[in-house]
């Protein structure tokens, strides 16, 4: 059996140091990934179907937000640099802990992005600043969600509380697959 050959890519149009961002940025997209999945087992688990739904739909939009940096860069002529993923936190005293650490983790994503945002304009790297605006926006929009969810699950006074709140998330959830 033949191994396919090997493709070089062209000379890279894109900077070392806004390639590092954003291999940097990539896999922390993709640790992302992995502990929302792990918050949504745990929410599963604890028959949070609603918050495990949510937090597994987020772990998706976190692989495809890694998935568009690595086209970025494949587009530009240049490999991304796949790290390994550390194995994320699996374990939380209550959903309200959960909710923090995704609001945590949105928080640090902000700042990632911001910083290859930052490295594009130094070096003058257009294309990459376009792309970086997008994420700007959805980050806006992923930290809104981690607030006001974070708010709703303190709110929440009981069980049964968070067992009706969980139960609206489920039905959001619904109408977006419909």
């Amino acid at each position: 059996m033949n191994a396919p050959p090997i493709v070089t890519m062209a000379t890279p149009s894109i900077s070392k140091p806004v390639l590092a961002e954003l291999n940097r940025q990539l896999n922390h997209e993709l640790s992302a990934a992995q502990a929302y999945l792990a918050v949504s087992i745990w929410c599963e688990v604890r028959t949070f179907k609603g918050f495990a739904a949510f937090f597994e739909k987020q772990a998706g939009e976190e692989r495809e937000h890694a998935r568009k940096m690595i086209q970025h860069v494949l587009d530009r002529g240049a490999l991304p640099e796949l790290a390994a993923v550390p194995s994320p936190r699996q374990d939380f005293g209550s959903l309200l802990e959960a909710v923090q650490q995704a609001q945590n983790m949105e928080q640090v994503n902000t700042q990632g992005i911001n910083a290859v945002y930052e490295a594009a304009i130094a070096a003058k790297d257009y294309p990459a600043q376009v792309l970086m605006h997008w994420f700007i926006n959805e980050q806006v929009e992923e930290e809104a969600w981690t607030a006001e969810m974070l708010e709703r699950v303190r709110s929440a006074t009981c069980a049964g509380s968070l067992q009706d709140l969980d139960r609206h998330i489920e039905k959001l959830l619904g109408a977006d697959h419909e």
